[in-house]
């Protein structure tokens, strides 16, 4: 039996298709069509009405498309003003719950396009003062989805969607690169090794560390946000194939300008509607984009792990605030639970772009059916990754605190601090040092005091972080 997110009394209404009738809940706004779908496609359970955004993004389209039909002189007064009103009642975010179908469908995302146009329809019908259903009124085909097809509507809905959805992610983004420019000024003094190939290299700050990581999240940013750009490029009077066949002249461009003004947006029309129609490399595109964030963002979970491990037989530089004991043997033990499931994060993006690659592959002659698994991949990775990055904003990079005095040690008794001391010792000098300390494991800086090469004055000078970590010249 079917579970509604909407109450139902068990009373029904029959609706009729080319396949032919079936009972559907006097209350639902959907149709046939819709009930078709949900029989059909219970694969993901990852519903359409649970991403609001899509909704919202119907209305616009379906709303762009009515007031271009009326525009021009196809549909009355009466019945563009009834689904207009019903289309903003979805770019609301009303009645979600009567999109209960799959998103990932077979028919190219018809199921959807149909969901949509069977609620609007609806709705405008009680809008109008009639009953759902009464379709010689307001019909979902005639009226709401006149001039389209499902191979024009549902890309620009979903593209469109998308870049709702893409507004929030680079919120997220930016929240997060703020935090990591916070820690970069807390930071600033407090000197440690930096590592190449996991080995001791030369001194940084850790200030520069968590600078670094800010600068990789605006990097990736940029990215973004100019790949989210191809969403605003649509197919709108394309219909069938992208010959525009049962559109009246001029209502494609009327149409996208419509969109363009009820979204805000700079959405415009594709210069060839028949490349557009089987082409999903706008999702593409954002979708490697996506996945270069997920690379920086699991690198940099890497690193917080390796920095706080331990966390006394580890590097133990910072401290992750603890969130959780970390075994149900080991007492006392606590593990960086919030980068391991950003990480986690980052490795499904990285497969569901592989999968938006094969579905874009897969596109044949004049469309891509594989469109509903490509854009439940897309929206799946940038969801997940919105919340990764306010869940290691909160939970994590916000309260890590460092070691200062242990970070300080580790540099002072590395091999790799003679490499700071090179400009001033010349190379020998510094090899003879490192070798020693190799031999002995003493500490580089008291074996330069002992040998008397430089004074603890001198040497406390060229060790002062704002020397150490930059291009400068100390004066002895």
């Amino acid at each position: 039996m079917i579970q509604y997110k909407f109450k139902t009394s068990g009373k029904t209404r029959l609706d009729h298709d080319l396949l032919g009738d079936k009972e559907v809940p006097v209350e639902a706004l959907f149709g046939v069509q819709t009930l078709r779908c949900i029989e059909n496609f219970d694969i993901s359970r990852d519903l359409l009405g649970d991403h609001p955004e899509f909704i919202k993004a119907f209305g616009i389209v379906k709303k762009g498309a009515i007031l271009a039909n009326h525009q021009l002189g196809l549909v009355s007064d009466e019945v563009k003003d009834a689904v207009v009103a019903a289309c903003e009642e979805l770019m609301e975010g009303k009645h979600c719950e009567h999109f209960p179908i799959d998103m990932v469908q077979g028919g190219a995302g018809t199921s959807a396009n149909m969901n949509a146009n069977e609620v609007i329809a609806n709705r405008a019908l009680q809008i109008a003062g009639h009953k759902p259903g009464e379709y010689q009124y307001i019909h979902p085909n005639d009226h709401v989805n006149m001039a389209q097809s499902t191979n024009d509507a549902y890309p620009t809905a979903m593209q469109l969607g998308l870049y709702m959805i893409h507004k929030d992610v680079m919120t997220a983004l930016k929240a997060l690169a703020r935090s990591f420019r916070s820690k970069e000024k807390k930071f600033a003094d407090v000197i440690k090794m930096g590592r190449t190939q996991l080995q001791d290299a030369v001194p940084m700050t850790l200030g520069q560390t968590f600078g670094a990581y800010a600068s990789a999240m605006e990097n990736e940013m940029k990215r973004l946000d100019e790949a989210a750009q191809g969403l605003l490029v649509i197919n709108m009077g394309g219909t069938a194939i992208g010959t525009g066949i049962t559109a009246e002249p001029g209502y494609a461009e009327a149409c996208t300008k419509f969109i363009k003004k009820i979204s805000g947006w700079k959405v415009t029309l594709s210069e060839d509607l028949i490349e557009a129609s089987n082409d999903t490399s706008a999702f593409v595109v954002y979708s490697s984009a996506l996945k270069n964030v997920a690379i920086r963002l699991s690198k940099i979970c890497n690193d917080l792990r390796l920095l706080s491990s331990g966390p006394r037989t580890g590097l133990g530089e910072i401290n992750l605030p603890p969130r959780q004991p970390g075994s149900s043997i080991m007492p006392g033990k606590v593990n960086p639970v919030i980068p391991e499931v950003v990480n986690q994060v980052c490795f499904k993006v990285i497969g569901n772009d592989f999968t938006i690659t094969m579905a874009s592959e897969a596109a044949q002659l004049e469309l891509n059916v594989m469109e509903p698994v490509l854009v439940q991949s897309v929206v799946e990775s940038a969801t997940w990754l919105m919340r990764a990055c306010d869940a290691l904003r909160t939970k994590c990079v916000e309260g890590i605190t460092a070691n200062k005095a242990h970070c300080k040690k580790l540099v002072e008794y590395s091999i790799g601090i003679v490499t700071a001391l090179k400009p001033y010792l010349g190379y020998a000098k510094i090899t003879e040092v490192a070798q020693e300390a190799q031999k002995t494991g003493g500490s580089v800086y008291q074996l330069v005091l002992d040998k008397g090469f430089l004074t603890k004055e001198q040497l406390d000078k060229i060790m002062d972080p704002a020397n150490m970590t930059k291009p400068v010249k100390v004066e002895l």
